[in-house]
Parts: structure tokens; C-alpha cells; sequence
């Protein structure tokens, strides 16, 4: 088993019945997505869950999860999803796949967030070694840029994978990629981009994560709020 598959197991553990869940996107979340299937068939567990994208959805469909619209919902119960970075006080960076708008708003919808990484994810700032993705109205892109620019930002709007167009996300939008080697401190940044007018979400999530599940070389550790 390796370490994504165990500390999303772990994570899983904490889903108990009647539950409304929040899925994450990507490869970790994927093994979340399969326990909490196993779980429905051999132990007879009984919840509901919401997406936060078209791929997870299908794979819970896939899987005879039942799941319900975002915008059927008010609040979650708990939503676990992974992080491409993260800090010492569990601010993570998200949103490379492009979903920053849903998984943001489970993220502040769940009464509980937990986060499950590799410890290889680990980083002194957020933007380490990632662009921060930041989605912007497509009329809007250049006023935005240009102000995240001004912030000392340096990046481009992400290219679509056949390198013709832009990307476009599930909402509709735009993704820059930046960069912003002068400003280190996660809260700072993360209020400065907020304020950028355009901007209609972002891969900083700051202050949202409940509990952090980091594993490493088979082991998982739990860093509670």
C-alpha cells in the first residue's frame, strides 16, 4: 500500500453514518472515494456525498455512492481532499486541476476539512515550488494580471493541453499561473489576491483546514486544529 492510499484510508475512517461528504479531486482522493465505497458494501455504511468536480462525481456514480448538486447544499459534514503544498500551520496550496471554485466552497462549508499529503508536499512557503493558480473572469484577465503584477506577481494565463488556446475551467474562467517570489507570509497573500478585482478564486487555502494527515515511509500522522 502506499502512501496516498494509506492516508486517505486513514482520512476515511473518520466518515460515519448518515453523513453528507465532500470529495476531493485527484489521485488521493481517488483512493478516499474507493474506501468509502468499501465501506458502503462490507460494513453497510450509509451516506451521501457531493463532488468537487465532474471526475469525482463519476467516480462515486461509478462506485453506487449516492450523491447530490452543490447547489442542493448549505453545509457539509466533512470534506477530504489533497494539497500540492503545504505549511507548518496547514495552510495548503490547491487548484492545479482547476476546480479552485467548488473545492473552495466545501472546503468553508465543512464543519470538518481534513487534508491528506505526502510528506513530500511539505514546504517553508506556500508557492515553493507551484505557481499559484488563480482563476479570473475571462473579460476580466488583463485588468487582473496586471494588478497581481503590480503585487510583484510574474506568471501567464495557463495554456489548454493542446498549447491552441486557454484553459477553461468548470466555471467558465481563465487560470494565471503566478508567482510571487517577494511575498512569503500565506495570510498576506492570500487577503492581497482576494482584494485583486477580477479575481474569482484562488489555490491558497488559508485558515480552512481543520486537520492535516501527512504520510511518510508508511506511516500516518494526524495535525488537528
Amino acid at each position: 500500500m502506499n502512501d496516498k492510499q494509506l492516508v486517505a484510508l486513514a482520512a476515511a475512517q473518520y466518515v460515519q453514518n448518515d453523513m453528507l461528504v465532500g470529495l476531493g479531486t485527484g489521485s488521493t482522493a481517488n483512493y478516499f472515494i474507493a474506501e468509502l465505497a468499501r465501506r458502503q458494501r462490507d460494513e453497510g455504511l450509509k451516506i451521501t456525498t457531493v463532488a468537487s468536480s465532474t471526475i469525482s462525481a463519476q467516480q462515486a456514480q461509478a462506485q453506487n455512492l449516492a450523491i447530490v448538486a452543490l447547489e442542493h447544499i448549505g453545509r457539509i459534514d466533512l470534506y477530504v481532499d489533497g494539497a500540492d503544498e503545504f505549511d507548518s500551520d496547514r495552510t495548503l496550496l490547491k487548484g492545479r486541476g482547476s476546480d479552485l471554485v467548488k473545492e473552495k466552497l466545501l472546503a468553508k462549508a465543512a464543519n470538518e476539512f481534513i487534508a491528506v499529503a505526502e510528506a513530500g508536499k511539505r514546504v517553508d512557503r506556500i508557492g515553493q515550488n507551484y505557481a499559484i493558480p488563480i482563476e479570473v473572469m475571462p473579460y476580466a484577465w488583463q485588468l487582473a494580471h496586471k494588478s497581481l503584477e503590480d503585487l510583484g506577481g510574474l506568471g501567464d494565463l495557463r495554456p489548454n493541453a493542446a498549447k491552441d488556446g486557454f484553459w477553461i475551467t468548470s466555471h467558465g474562467s481563465y487560470v494565471l499561473d503566478m508567482r510571487f517570489a517577494n511575498i512569503s507570509d500565506a495570510q498576506q497573500l492570500n487577503t492581497l489576491i482576494n482584494n485583486t478585482p477580477g479575481v474569482v478564486e484562488h489555490g491558497i487555502f488559508h485558515g480552512l483546514c481543520d486537520a492535516l494527515f501527512i504520510a511518510e515511509n508508511g506511516t500516518v500522522s494526524e495535525h488537528w486544529a
